[in-house]
């Protein structure tokens, strides 16, 4: 059950923080309870609270790194698809020019709207910032008037439902799993 509510809070987090154009530091706090608190939680709450027995006896279930790991996607790919929902319902299409390109390892375009007015997120590599685009550039860009969703040049964009349902999945019955594991090796450690 702890699973369920760790995994669903994870992807409704992520899911909403774009879609409802937060506040900033709400926004933040979201990401970070969906990306880190809540994976991170699915696995300790079950160690620490089914566990009554000595340090030197216990167990930790495999199965739980997957709820761990599971969540963390959760929350990334979760961010995605409500950045897909958001640009569905309030997007807006613009042709925009690249004024500054960072080229770590990851490209982003910093983009400005033919008429002045600044694009805010940056535009990331996997969105349309290309290696081959320059500075002064004219890209097509759906962006977010509230600055919340990240832009894209991309028409049609998949939303990862598939992804999402099977990385729930996994969390819900391996987090689940190793729990009852974890509470029957309790049941076996404890003294009578």
């Amino acid at each position: 059950m702890f699973s369920l509510v760790c995994a669903g809070g994870s992807l409704g987090l992520a899911w909403l923080s774009p879609v409802v154009p937060l506040w900033a530091p709400l926004r933040s706090v979201a990401l970070l309870l969906a990306w880190i608190v809540l994976p991170l939680a699915s696995v300790l709450v079950p160690v620490l609270l089914l566990r009554r027995v000595p340090r030197k006896q216990r167990k930790v279930a495999w199965q739980l790194v997957v709820p761990v790991v599971a969540g963390v996607a959760l929350g990334i790919f979760g961010t995605g698809a409500g950045d897909l929902v958001a640009l569905a319902e309030r997007g807006e299409w613009a042709d925009a020019v690249v004024v500054r390109k960072d080229d770590a390892k990851t490209n982003y375009c910093d983009l400005r709207m033919v008429g002045g007015r600044e694009i805010s997120p940056s535009l990331s590599e996997g969105d349309g910032c290309r290696d081959w685009v320059e500075v002064g550039d004219k890209l097509r860009v759906r962006y977010d008037p509230a600055g919340v969703a990240s832009p894209t040049t991309d028409v049609e964009r998949s939303s990862d439902a598939g992804l999402l349902a099977v990385l729930f999945g996994l969390a819900v019955l391996m987090g689940t799993w190793g729990g009852v594991r974890q509470s029957r090796w309790d049941r076996e450690y404890v003294p009578a």
